[in-house]
Formats: structure tokens, C-alpha cells, sequence
């Protein structure tokens, strides 16, 4: 059996192959691969960021919570799901790139409808959590997110905040400031965690840090 250190350089491994700058074709390719095994290495890296989401929208959302639909984004296998459920929320919509992601999403049986694509309809609440990085999910999507949130809905997004996605970070940053600023929704608030998940550079010791971003969409219903 793997020593706890054998398996964290294993985890490490494949988590910074993950952030390579590869095409739209291999990044799925490498999600499909991942997708068994996903839980068990995010376990590992002790990732939270869908915990710390999730509370950050059920501390300001104030609508029926058994009612409101949810949009996923980059669902992966459901973590995010999971955590809202335990919060009330009950009806979710999850997209992502990989198939056999969506497979296992639809094992946890919270989602009303899996896909492969982005929907037309709007919604209550709009999750995109663990996706918005270097080398993975690129900051012009963010304005797509906002179109697609219900007016006094809530969009929540995160990042990490670590050297390697600085430059990610600031522009992740500038693009939800441009919006604002054009009227399209507020900040509600913004979260910074010191211990995200364990880094995994050479350069990185402990822990990295993290970012959850909180906006709700202006307009009238």
C-alpha cells in the first residue's frame, strides 16, 4: 500500500500536468482519464475550494434554496453539488467538457440535467469552481457566466492565488472589475484563503492560497 507521501507526489504530479498549456482536444482527453480517480486525488491535495464556494453563496443567498436552479460549471464529478445540497439547495444544472466526468456526476444523482455545453436559459445561482486557472478555463468565459445569471442572481467563481497564477489572477480580477463597472453586477465579496490546498511546485511549501468571488447580477427580473 502507498505511504501518504507516495501518493501526494503522485497526485502532484498529475495536478501539475493539469495545468500544462495544452490544446482544448488534450486537456479533455486528460479530464475523461482522470475522471475515476478525480475524488480520490482531490482528497489528497486536500482541495476545498468547493466548500469554501458554497458557504460563500449560502451566506448571501436569501431566495427559496429549494427552488432555485444552480448552474455548474466545469462540474467535474459533482463536489460542488454536494456541498450546496448539504446548504438546501436542491436543483442543478451541471456542464463540463469531459464525458466520463458527467458520468460521475450522474452517479451522485443531484443533478436534473448533465451536458456537454453551455445553456441559453438563466439562472438563480452560477458556480464555476476549481476551473478558472492558467492553462485551464480562459478569463473571456467569465462574461458568458454573467450573461447567463438571472438578474439578482448570484454568480460564484474562484481561483488560486499563487505565484504561477498571478498573472491569471490579475486578469481574472480586471475582467469581473470591467463588468462592474459597465453595470452588469456588483461585488458582493471577495474571500482570500491562505490554506487552499497543498502546493505542489518545488517552490511552493504548505499550503498556496486561494480567492472565492461573490457578484450578483444587476437588471430587472
Amino acid at each position: 500500500m502507498a505511504s501518504s507521501s507516495d501518493q501526494f507526489e503522485r497526485v502532484k504530479a498529475v495536478i501539475l500536468s493539469c495545468h500544462e498549456d495544452t490544446s482544448a482536444e488534450e486537456k479533455i482527453n486528460f479530464y475523461d482519464t482522470w475522471a475515476e480517480n478525480y475524488d480520490q486525488d482531490v482528497s489528497v491535495l486536500e482541495y476545498y475550494a468547493p466548500v469554501f464556494a458554497a458557504k460563500t453563496v449560502s451566506s448571501h443567498f436569501t431566495g427559496a434554496r429549494d427552488t432555485a436552479v444552480v448552474l455548474d460549471v466545469a462540474c467535474g464529478t459533482g463536489l460542488v453539488a454536494k456541498q450546496l445540497q448539504n446548504l438546501g439547495f436542491r436543483n442543478f444544472v451541471g456542464i463540463d467538457g469531459s464525458r466520463a466526468m458527467l458520468e460521475m456526476a450522474k452517479n451522485i444523482m443531484l443533478y436534473q440535467d448533465l451536458k456537454l455545453c453551455m445553456l441559453g436559459s438563466v439562472f438563480d445561482v452560477v458556480m464555476i469552481v476549481g476551473a478558472l486557472s492558467n492553462g485551464n478555463v480562459p478569463v473571456k468565459v467569465v462574461r458568458e457566466l454573467c450573461m447567463v445569471t438571472k438578474p439578482g442572481g448570484y454568480t460564484c467563481l474562484t481561483t488560486r492565488s499563487n505565484k504561477d497564477n498571478l498573472m491569471y489572477k490579475t486578469s481574472l480580477e480586471q475582467e469581473l472589475g470591467t463588468l462592474e463597472k459597465q453595470g452588469l453586477w456588483r461585488s458582493v465579496q471577495e474571500v482570500f484563503i491562505d490554506q487552499w490546498e497543498r502546493g505542489i511546485t518545488h517552490h511552493e511549501q504548505g499550503y498556496i492560497p486561494g480567492a472565492v468571488y461573490l457578484y450578483q447580477k444587476l437588471g430587472f427580473l
